[in-house]
């Protein structure tokens, strides 16, 4: 595994072989031929014959079109060379610096011509493979920052990787050649690394990428088919693509460009420009910028796609997706230095020969600075982007779109992009309260164990998590998404009690009761109560048949969902069945249920008298109580009487342990300010010097 250090300082696009195939057959025509634009219609004019690219011509523009854009945006660290072969292979430039320009490359390239013509009478061994050992050799050479890193002495350093990318321009008859040229390529790259490991200025290759784009004519078609990256051997992936050298060449290298360089691609739009035949009148027009991904981050992690927008959208005629950022008027007073940016990444465009680029490249190189805003659907403008130039170089700049640490917080019933929403807030804290944690002794849970033995005893903690799990089982988190939780004076008791573990007789008739007002209501036509959140704003809302039938759904999911025992089963029985009963056995069973809970409620109204006069028997004033505050022996029982019920708090402090008294205390003599005992009572008075009297301690 390579070292994540290491494959950061050299990473495969930090040396980039371009390997041209200059054979004779890349000399014939693309199949597209060019188009031109005459002005005015002269008499007698002879038009000219059709004019088309050759295959040469689409591989030299797409190959040095991705040279353009990446020694645009990164001045150094990232190198090209170019390799062509035909019936040998030549070098058209090194990895020094100051050959890495477009410069340097076209004047190579002009030197080698047109693509050689094959006569009928004359054999030449024309190949593509010639190249490979050239390139393979290239490969090997250090770059500058190789050559430091392998001749510094510094013992901390980390180990040098030599991980370099080949694009291979050929053209191929089927798929098995493809896999030959792959064969041989990598047979020469295992060759070439053993003679590196023995030589003093060749460094071996740790990886290799190697893709190989078939071109064929927009005239004929291909017999070859593409396929991803493959892993062929630790030291080399492969992948093949077959594109038409007219309208797909292009478009895939910018594809491979964006993936080699991590690179996004930003479409400026509604930049006003006069016409060139009127320039009275004015047009808006867009224009395309490759720059590092990382100006996008926080643009699209910060907002979602619902409130700024479609603002990524794929680009036509290729496989990889744009931005849309609108041009915004720039201001007389120009305060770039004033805007709260967080990153600055260099900008390249797209088609640099295009009208509209070349305006708004001289634009910025003149001092002007453009804002870009995201296209909202509605609301005010949002400034996400800031082009501008420093030192002849263009840069796009990232400003600060979210929250500013000197601002409060968002509410809790703010949404995404601060739109109000129906959160059940009280709710929450409601079921927070139910759901609070208490600390307990380590002893509590060691006195579980010793009493349950051998079984598995569960913990405090699995009990928290199973009660909240219960809780939450069936819980909305808006009020527009459910009907029962709206409802409550209509489903309680029925929806709290079901969260229990056991029900008790007078709960469960309770839950039936709550079950037969609810069909005694849909029975007679009555409709369900207002609630103060609208379930759907903007219309009048739904039926009564659809608001019962929702209910009844709902309820009956809600229920299903905590059948913890056999009164809540019966329950669930209860709903399920009642509905199917006519409505006179209805109107009986709600009439029983009705009695027997009037039946608890005398019972527990006679219970509430006679805690009142336990009560008030125990707190009379002539009631006997010992001279430290506590009952006698009977309190204990007393004590039991009492209904009320006790908090966490009051529970383990009626169990805390008294403090015992201390041994001077129990041998103390009573006094009316206290225990007083005698220090060191083995001591006589007569021990004591007579202006010195004993202590004693209070």
């Amino acid at each position: 595994m390579e070292p994540p250090q290491s494959s950061k300082i050299f990473p495969s696009n930090h040396k980039t072989l371009f390997l041209l195939d200059h054979t004779p057959y890349f000399g014939i025509s693309c199949g597209v031929h060019l188009e031109f634009g005459y002005t005015k219609g002269r008499p007698g004019f002879i038009p000219l014959s059709p004019i088309s690219k050759s295959l040469w011509t689409c591989s030299v523009e797409a190959a040095m079109d991705y040279c353009r854009i990446v020694w645009d945006l990164f001045p150094d660290g990232k190198l090209i060379r170019f390799v062509i072969s035909d019936n040998s292979a030549r070098t058209l430039n090194t990895w020094a610096p100051d050959q890495q320009n477009i410069y340097q490359v076209f004047g190579s390239l002009s030197g080698c011509g047109a693509p050689p013509k094959l006569n009928a009478g004359t054999q030449s061994d024309y190949s593509v493979i010639h190249g490979f050992r050239t390139s393979v050799e290239s490969m090997c050479e250090c770059s500058e920052v190789q050559h430091k890193k392998r001749t510094s002495l510094n013992e901390n350093a980390t180990e040098l990787l030599n991980r370099c990318r080949m694009v291979c321009i050929t053209s191929a008859r089927d798929n098995e050649s493809v896999k030959n040229l792959e064969d041989i390529f990598q047979n020469e790259l295992m060759r070439t690394n053993r003679v590196a490991s023995a030589s003093d200025h060749l460094v071996a290759i740790d990886h290799c990428h190697l893709i190989i784009l078939n071109v064929y004519p927009n005239s004929h078609n291909s017999s070859v088919t593409g396929h991803p990256p493959v892993q062929r051997s630790p030291i080399l992936t492969t992948e093949v693509y077959s594109v038409a050298a007219a309208n797909q060449l292009a478009a895939k290298m910018t594809d491979l460009l964006m993936a080699h360089y991590d690179l996004a691609s930003t479409t400026v739009i509604g930049i006003p420009m006069k016409e060139e035949q009127n320039a009275s009148s004015s047009a808006n027009y867009n224009v395309e910028l490759f720059h590092a991904v990382d100006a996008h981050t926080a643009l699209l992690k910060g907002n979602l796609a619902q409130e700024l927008g479609q603002i990524s959208a794929p680009k036509e005629g290729a496989c990889y997706e744009t931005v849309t950022l609108k041009w915004c008027t720039p201001r007389n007073n120009n305060m770039a230095d004033l805007h709260n940016c967080s990153t600055l990444h260099r900008i390249t465009p797209a088609e640099v020969n295009s009208r509209p680029s070349a305006c708004l490249i001289t634009f910025l190189l003149n001092g002007r600075t453009v804002m870009l805003e995201t296209p909202r659907r509605a609301g005010p403008k949002g400034m996400s982007h800031m082009l501008t130039s420093y030192g002849g170089e263009i840069f796009i700049q990232t400003l600060n779109t979210g929250r500013s640490v000197l601002e409060d917080p968002p509410a809790i019933t703010e949404g995404v992009g601060g739109r109000v929403t129906d959160y059940r807030i009280a709710d929450f804290g409601q079921m927070m309260r139910l759901n609070r944690l208490v600390p307990l002794k380590r002893r509590f849970l060691a006195e579980k164990l010793a009493a349950g033995g051998s079984k598995e005893v569960e913990t405090p903690l699995e009990r928290a998590r199973k009660r909240l799990d219960k809780f939450t089982k069936y819980w909305p988190l808006t009020m527009s998404s459910n009907y029962i939780f709206n409802y409550k004076q209509l489903t309680e008791p029925l929806v709290s009690n079901m969260l229990k573990e056991e029900l008790t007789q007078e709960e469960l008739l309770q839950c039936k009761q709550c079950i037969y007002n609810l069909i005694s209501m849909e029975a007679k036509n009555e409709s369900l109560p207002s609630i103060s959140s609208a379930l759907h704003r903007g219309s009048k809302g739904p039926k009564r048949e659809e608001q019962y039938k929702a209910l009844w759904n709902e309820l009956e999911t809600y229920v299903k969902m905590h059948g913890y025992s056999k009164d809540h089963n019966e329950i669930i029985n209860c709903l399920v069945e009642c509905r199917k009963k006519p409505e006179s056995m209805i109107k009986m069973e709600k009439i029983e249920i009705e009695q027997a809970l009037k039946g608890y409620e005398h019972d527990r109204e006679q219970m509430q008298q006679r805690d009142t006069v336990i009560r008030t028997t125990f707190d009379a004033p002539a009631s006997p109580t010992s001279s430290n505050g506590l009952t006698n022996g009977n309190s204990s029982d007393a004590g039991k009487v009492s209904l009320k019920h006790k908090s966490v708090y009051e529970f383990y402090m009626s169990k805390k342990k008294r403090n015992e008294k201390l041994a001077g205390e129990l041998k103390g003599v009573p006094t009316s300010i206290g225990y007083i005992t005698r220090l060191y009572p083995q001591l006589a008075d007569a021990d004591f010097p007579p202006n010195v009297k004993p202590v004693v301690e209070q």
